[in-house]
């Protein structure tokens, strides 16, 4: 059944209670202040019947259908949703033929609501494309995955993003409070009395999810059996019956900023790099392997040769998982985490690519130097390859010689820091500087 379109004998009795409550205003509306709060501008289009095309971006049960069906319940146009995971581009075309015809004909807006706009590929997203562009339908996507992954980036372009925050545990129970007090859609028409432990222990296990919340608390109050004055007691042991901790969403974008985080963490924090890469693995179900291959990367970019070990380590971390697999080396790549993070920083290396690569885009070709070109056959030294001073055979085993192309022949890529062991790099590389 269609969530906006619910009939007038729809009854408690057959529809959800999260169904029932869904706020059909923004005064009933839950969280996301800093969108639809007073005076802010997704409040004011709603409220004006203005709302352009848009994307809304956040987790499971935040709020992005109810604020959808909050749309459709204040505008004058004609509100149609899809699925992504049904529709087809068949099922888009005809929806853009018929906001054609009422545009026209009737000078009335159509509103195209694409939830889970993320399981729509790219041909059918092209499709929605023209009709954005002519404004003959105004698109109001949902989707939990980031939408810079998953939406065509002309459509985002036409759309305003609204990112959706993930709600508290406050949030949901203020909305079983509100469902308990509701005689008419709620649950007030049941003579209950239900714990505070028990709503806190079903607000903290929806973890921000409403529907999930509501739902968890009808159940609770529909199957526990009424005591001799017919009042129905939800204790804590019924509502921990009633619902149970969640599935953690493991999602690509979500494994792709838990990496991100591990990464970042390996900056600056042992704790939550452990923390990080654990989770991942235990919670999430991802491979090791990938957070053993960007802990390799890390020790070059981010440490590199502050402390050289930092790489020795993580690459033995890769031999132990392959030889010990998992749990066992769980221990091998913890230590060398551990390893990486205490080690002094430097980006040193990471710089000096990015400089050197700079430099190569920047100059057409790169001659070799005559006296560096290979002079080990007969004639070289007619074509002039000579010049070449062997370092071995000076002081320090260092001659001070070009080695770079004429063009780029004075620039320096690799500046060694302070850090670690690049501080005797650094000595060494002002040595050199100062040699005539």
């Amino acid at each position: 059944m269609d969530l906006f379109s619910y009939s007038e004998e729809s009854t408690p009795s057959n529809r959800l209670l999260a169904d029932r409550l869904r706020p059909t205003s923004l005064d009933e509306y839950i969280g996301q202040e800093h969108v639809v709060g007073p005076g802010k501008l997704l409040r004011r289009a709603i409220e004006a019947d203005q709302v352009s095309s848009i994307l809304l971006y956040g987790p499971p049960g935040c709020g992005k259908t109810t604020l959808a069906h909050i749309i459709s319940q204040h505008t004058q146009g004609d509100f149609v949703r899809l699925n992504a995971v049904e529709a087809s581009v068949k099922d888009v075309r005809e929806v853009i033929d018929r906001a054609q015809t009422n545009k026209s004909m009737y000078g009335k807006k159509t509103i195209l609501f694409l939830d889970e706009v993320h399981r729509f590929n790219s041909s059918r997203q092209d499709a929605l494309l023209p009709a954005v562009e002519k404004g003959t339908i105004v698109f109001i996507g949902a989707t939990t995955e980031n939408p810079f992954h998953y939406v065509n980036g002309a459509l985002m372009s036409r759309s305003t993003l609204f990112q959706l925050e993930a709600l508290t545990q406050e949030h949901s129970l203020a909305a079983m409070r509100r469902a308990l007090g509701d005689a008419d859609k709620g649950l007030g028409y049941m003579q209950l009395q239900v714990d505070e432990a028990a709503l806190d222990h079903i607000a903290s296990m929806a973890n921000g999810d409403i529907r999930r919340a509501l739902n968890a608390l009808e159940l609770a109050a529909l199957t526990t059996p009424p005591l001799a004055d017919g009042t129905v007691h939800v204790t804590l042991e019924v509502a921990e019956e009633s619902i149970r901790r969640p599935i953690v969403k493991a999602d690509e974008s979500t494994q792709y900023d838990v990496l991100s985080a591990f990464h970042k963490s390996i900056r600056g924090s042992s704790d939550a790099a452990l923390f990080w890469f654990l989770y991942a693995v235990e919670k999430l179900g991802m491979d090791p392997m990938t957070f053993i291959r960007r802990l390799i990367a890390a020790s070059s970019e981010d440490i590199g040769l502050a402390n050289p070990q930092a790489m020795v380590q993580a690459v033995s971390a890769l031999e132990a998982y392959r030889n010990n697999g998992w749990p066992e080396a769980r221990l091998n790549i913890a230590q060398a985490i551990l390893f990486a993070v205490e080690s002094p920083k430097s980006n040193a290396v990471y710089t000096a690519i990015s400089r050197a690569i700079s430099a190569m885009d920047d100059i057409k070709s790169a001659e070799v130097p005559l006296h560096l070109r290979d002079a080990h056959y007969k004639g070289s030294e007619k074509l002039g390859h000579v010049g070449y001073q062997y370092p071995h055979n000076y002081p320090n085993h260092y001659v001070k010689q070009q080695y770079l192309p004429d063009s780029i022949a004075d620039q320096t890529f690799y500046q060694a820091t302070e850090q670690g062991n690049e501080s005797k790099i650094r000595q060494n590389q002002r040595w050199r500087e100062s040699q005539s």
